[in-house]
């Protein structure tokens, strides 16, 4: 009796425990059955780290990273990088919005030239004869000149023999001769009242005096008297103030937004809040290889003698607007290594930071080709503060993602070691008393 009692207990136990574990599995496999029929079904999946990137399906992110499902109802502050900040915390930080605008972005290209004299206007002088200079009627750079005015006196035994042909040709009175001699001596500069005076009075004349061709001032004046000359000798130039060129530099990335025509702002130092008003002339084609800068010319009327040249000069080229597109501020732009952001304002103290795709910048507006549209609101002001709350909301979001995989993961594990173990128990008693009985 008792050896039959003992095999009853042991089967009776077994049983017990291997009920208990069959009960265990059954009530887990229920539990995840009904939690899999009552949640309602996602709207999209998104990647944990780039809120932005949804599919409607399951997959994985650009960065290898499972999708998260987003459900209907969640709230705004579930999504990964929003944040949620109340009204009085706003004010506090001093949060200001700006709309997204559309228009053309106007760019002004910020230089410095310096100012040089009009070469369209500038004559240089120079002998046509070899001689000497017997007066200088100039002594230094700088000094003014009328048109007409001697500049200086020179002897030529050249010019003494061409004026010696002259009075042979008139002595002869052949018009041939004469209209010979005096041309010869008007390409050799001799002034034509001078020419005049020779074939009335018929006698030579040493030393030639040679006028200034226009009005300016001087410039560049290398002879000193009693100096000896030679064709093409560079003597002085004569350059005009009424109108200066202003050459500036203009950056290789921003030679392609200046054009002819476009107007200059300039401004000099010793004027302060005086702008002088002029226009691009022309573009320089070629490319300074040291500097890698674009030279423009510039053309500015200097009737009232404010520009001299050689004077530097701060310039603003307006340059043509580009073609329209979406306009925010230049301070709500935040710019890392690789990546420009924008703090987007979805109203009710909520703030979103996303990227966007920038254009040309502009002194106060940056182009945005892409992350926008038209009348959402950006901050532009705490908007530093909010993307590092943003990017750290983001990066707890993703973290809790793995974390609940994790723990479901291991949650499944400890459920189906513990029913295995129940039913190993079972079966180990079970044995137990088999063999407990074949003893008997």
């Amino acid at each position: 009796m008792k050896s039959y009692a003992k095999i009853l207990l042991g089967v009776a136990i077994g049983v017990v425990v291997g009920a208990g574990g069959i009960v265990l599995l059954g009530d887990s496999g229920e539990d995840g059955v009904n939690a899999a029929a009552g949640a309602s079904e996602p709207l999209y999946w998104a990647a944990p780290m780039d809120p932005d990137y949804r599919r409607d399906q399951p997959g994985k992110s650009p960065m290898g990273m499972d999708l998260i499902p987003v459900y209907e109802g969640e709230g705004a502050s579930s999504e990964a990088g929003t944040v949620e900040i109340s009204p009085h915390v706003v004010n506090n930080l001093g949060v200001r919005t700006a709309p997204v605008e559309s228009g053309r972005l106007q760019l002004d290209v910020r230089t410095v030239g310096y100012a040089q004299y009009d070469e369209d206007r500038l004559v240089n002088i120079s002998p046509r004869v070899e001689g000497w200079l017997e007066t200088l009627h100039v002594k230094a750079a700088g000094d003014p000149v009328t048109q007409g005015e001697p500049l200086y006196t020179l002897y030529s035994p050249t010019l003494v023999n061409a004026q010696e042909e002259l009075l042979l040709a008139l002595k002869r009175d052949n018009p041939v001769l004469i209209q010979a001699a005096v041309e010869r001596l008007s390409a050799l500069q001799v002034p034509q009242a001078s020419i005049e005076r020779l074939r009335q009075t018929r006698k030579l004349s040493q030393t030639i005096t040679i006028a200034a061709p226009q009005s300016g001032v001087v410039d560049n004046l290398s002879v000193r008297e009693g100096m000896y000359v030679k064709p093409g000798s560079m003597l002085m130039s004569i350059g005009q103030l009424e109108h200066i060129w202003v050459i500036g530099e203009v950056f290789e990335r921003q030679a392609g937004l200046v054009s002819v025509g476009d107007k200059v702002r300039m401004q000099l130092d010793y004027l302060p809040g005086k702008d002088l008003m002029g226009q691009v002339d022309y573009i320089y084609p070629s490319l300074n290889e040291k500097t890698r800068t674009v030279q423009i010319r510039a053309r500015f009327d200097n009737s009232d003698g404010l520009l001299k040249p050689g004077m530097f000069l701060q310039m603003v080229i307006d340059t043509q607007p580009g073609a329209p597109t979406l306009l925010i501020p230049r301070e709500a732009l935040i710019r890392t290594g690789t990546q420009a952001r924008v703090v987007l304002a979805q109203g009710e103290g909520r703030f979103k930071s996303i990227a966007v795709e920038v254009g040309r910048v502009g002194e106060r507006q940056v182009e945005i080709l892409s992350g926008l549209s038209k009348g959402e609101r950006i901050v532009t002001s705490a908007q530093f503060l909010i993307d590092s709350e943003s990017s750290k909301t983001s990066d707890f979001k993703r973290m809790s993602h793995v974390m609940e995989e994790d723990h479901s993961q291991h949650a499944g594990m400890g459920k189906g070691s513990t029913s295995d173990s129940s039913m190993d128990q079972g079966k180990k008693h079970g044995s137990q008393a088999r063999e407990e009985s074949d003893r008997d």
